[in-house]
């Protein structure tokens, strides 16, 4: 391929999707390609792609679009999870010229021997049974964090869930790797890793090929924070039934792990919970917090929830609603639940109208605003470091201290990417908090 050839990136959804996006970009960077930004003319563009909800779906078509009005004659390429699920539904979108599974998404420039338009999109999709080997990957140079993969795929059974599907088995990085790779991140002066996975939790199982377990995510977490030079590890999502209280507390006394947690709940309804096929009831999420809460008392807590799922009467809605009212958590992540194909609840009676989904999922919306609007009020006073990131928004720069509140102070370039001690003072009408200078800034 000429040297002259660009190629440019769009990744929908999760944390997961974009420390591959990165790895895959480095890979065309070292075949000779110049990776240019998705708003600019390119050669190729790859869009790394999401079905989690229908609205994901949905923006491919749009995005598609987009990257034709940069350039008509682009060769456009689909991967990731839609991708895996739907490969000829991808391949019929006006424009697309290669749809690429689960296994062969990471080959990505050994399918490119031509760039022409085709007709048709070209499929190369395995069946995922294939998925059953291990791609290490994490993000780097798009922002002041990485995305660190140290696990992939799912072997749970939830109803609504067609990750397994799109994903494979439980696989895991060695920790060897894992180790090497924070290595390299740090290296780059980059100031926070965050793990990330499909369900990092089972880390170890499939870590060698085999189903069992070589290491736990306890022991993971150990190994990374002996790691020399990484100044903030953050744990991005874990389910509550694989977050111990072992590694809670390791947390609380780590000076590299942040006291930060984002835990998936779905329900606060335990027959929901069982409909759903979730591994824990609420009791075990309760225990979870309060262990949190006790050996972190200014622990953020982020929790992910489902509404609309079949089943989920007024009633069973409103028990969600009070028990997240009550709980000791910092703020939501609302899902709408949308019938994916080939699961078990797209086949269960119960089915919530659309009209009341919307008004559910506006209700609990409004509650992760007052949640996350008495959390920070909470930490007005407190002494933070705050990592600075490198966007100028409207003249203010932002970051995010170890415990995940939102701070700005006018642009300052000499901030970004920087660690900076902080008194938070007060929280301005869009909800973000200003604070006083504990230190005068230092740039390093």
């Amino acid at each position: 391929m000429s040297a002259q050839k660009k190629v440019a990136f769009y990744t929908l959804g999760c944390k997961l999707n974009f420390s591959e996006t990165s790895t895959i970009a480095r890979n065309f960077q070292n075949e000779g390609f110049d990776r240019v930004d998705f708003d600019e003319k390119a050669d190729i563009y790859v869009i790394n792609t999401c079905s989690v909800t229908d609205n994901a779906d949905k923006r491919f078509k749009t995005i598609v679009k987009s990257a034709l009005k940069q350039n008509e004659n682009a060769f456009l390429i689909a991967i990731g999870c839609y991708a895996q699920l739907k490969p000829e539904e991808l391949a019929a979108v006006d424009g697309v010229d290669m749809v690429l599974g689960a296994t062969e998404k990471f080959k990505v420039t050994d399918y490119i021997n031509d760039l022409s338009k085709n007709e048709m999109g070209e499929v190369h999709s395995c069946e995922i049974e294939e998925a059953d080997f291990y791609v290490g990957s994490y993000s780097i140079g798009d922002r002041t964090r990485a995305f660190l993969k140290v696990q992939d795929g799912c072997d749970y059974k939830c109803t609504y869930c067609t990750i397994p599907l799109a994903r494979g088995i439980s696989r895991s990085d060695t920790l060897e790797n894992v180790l090497q790779n924070a290595k390299e991140i740090s290296e780059k002066g980059i100031k926070e890793i965050v793990l990330t996975g499909v369900n990092i939790g089972d880390y170890g199982k499939g870590e060698f090929g085999n189903k069992k377990h070589e290491h736990t995510f306890f022991e993971l977490v150990q190994a990374l924070d002996s790691v020399e030079g990484i100044h903030r590890l953050r744990i991005s999502s874990i389910e509550p039934n694989l977050l111990t209280n072992e590694t809670i507390n390791f947390v609380s006394n780590s000076t590299s792990f942040v006291p930060h947690f984002h835990i998936p709940l779905q329900s606060g309804s335990d027959a929901l919970l069982k409909l759903m096929k979730r591994r824990y009831l609420r009791e075990t999420y309760d225990n979870r917090v309060a262990e949190i809460k006790k050996t972190m008392p200014n622990a953020c807590i982020g929790v992910d929830v489902i509404i609309g799922f079949p089943g989920e009467t007024d009633a069973l809605f409103l028990e969600t609603y009070n028990y997240l009212n009550e709980l000791d958590i910092s703020y939501l992540h609302v899902f709408t639940y949308s019938e994916r194909p080939n699961t078990e609840a797209v086949e269960m009676d119960g089915i919530v109208p659309q009209k009341v989904r919307v008004k559910r999922s506006k209700m609990l919306r409004g509650l992760s605003v007052k949640k996350r609007r008495a959390f920070y009020e909470s930490q007005l006073g407190n002494k933070l470091t705050v990592l600075f990131e490198s966007e100028n928004k409207e003249g203010f720069i932002h970051g995010f201290t170890e415990n995940y509140v939102k701070v700005k102070t006018p642009w300052n370039p000499e901030l970004v990417n920087t660690l900076q001690q902080i008194k938070l003072t007060e929280i301005d009408e869009d909800g973000i908090v200003r604070f006083d200078w504990v230190k005068v800034p230092t740039f390093v």
